[in-house]
């Protein structure tokens, strides 16, 4: 749970919506029992999804998983900590780019993918229809994160090893294997469609503020909906409860 928990706050959502909203965009549902009393609760729904370079909340994503297509299954090596981030600093270590240096612009954990600006990259044909042979448009592959890079250490701009350490203020930070200095996470981690940072933000008039989204308003108690407003409205309850038995 805490590796988890870990990962769930170092690894930010780029598209900054809501985690329902973009199970509910992807989800497919083949067949559900109608909402009534005497049915149980049953639904047939889509459960393996092919992830690719498309955002699981797009419509290239659902023209890539549609109803009744079925696709070969992926094997993916499970990372238990994910340790490349949005804007990170990487060497490629295989292929035609071998040796060159460039930096993350799109992360798919799903695959165990990064995307890295002006790496890797092809020649794609799109828009081609019968009377317009489309545009030619250069466009980077993934790369797996396994074994086709390795991050770069600030120090010297070398490719390095390296691991998870704790600081002495307890905060968890990637280290270099061979000179031992911290690889931070960069900032361009922290971005998403409607911002560049949470610093960088600019309330306006319409927004609510973050003093009153972190006010606390609710204190649990030991008492229903029913007990609250008598309390608040000042009503004592004098009439004696009739007796329920529990089988």
């Amino acid at each position: 749970m805490r590796i988890t928990q870990f990962l769930a706050s170092k690894l930010k959502n780029f598209s900054n919506l809501p985690k329902e909203y973009i199970e509910r965009s992807k989800k497919q549902v083949y067949w559900q029992t109608p909402k009534e009393a005497n049915y149980l609760p049953r639904t047939v729904e889509r459960k393996r999804y092919r992830y690719t370079t498309n955002r699981s909340w797009t419509g290239h994503f659902r023209q890539q998983n549609m109803p009744g297509t079925s696709r070969r299954k992926v094997f993916v090596e499970p990372i238990e900590d994910w340790s490349f981030f949005r804007g990170d600093r990487i060497e490629v270590l295989v292929g035609k780019d071998k040796g060159k240096q460039g930096i993350v612009t799109q992360v798919i954990p799903e695959r165990n993918w990064v995307i890295v600006e002006g790496i890797n990259w092809h020649y794609r044909r799109v828009g081609a229809e019968k009377e317009f042979p489309g545009i030619i448009i250069k466009s980077e592959s993934p790369l797996n994160v396994t074994k086709d890079i390795r991050l770069v250490d600030p120090s010297d701009l070398q490719g390095t090893d390296f691991e998870w350490r704790f600081t002495e203020e307890g905060e968890k930070v990637r280290v270099s294997m061979r000179s031992g200095r911290i690889i931070p996470i960069p900032e361009t981690n922290n971005q998403t469609y409607d911002y560049k940072t949470p610093n960088a933000y600019i309330e306006r008039e319409k927004d609510t503020t973050a003093a009153v989204v972190g006010e606390i308003t609710f204190q649990p108690k030991l008492a229903t909906f029913e007990m609250d407003i008598m309390e608040e409205m000042g009503i004592k309850e004098e009439r004696t409860p009739a007796k329920s038995y529990w089988y």
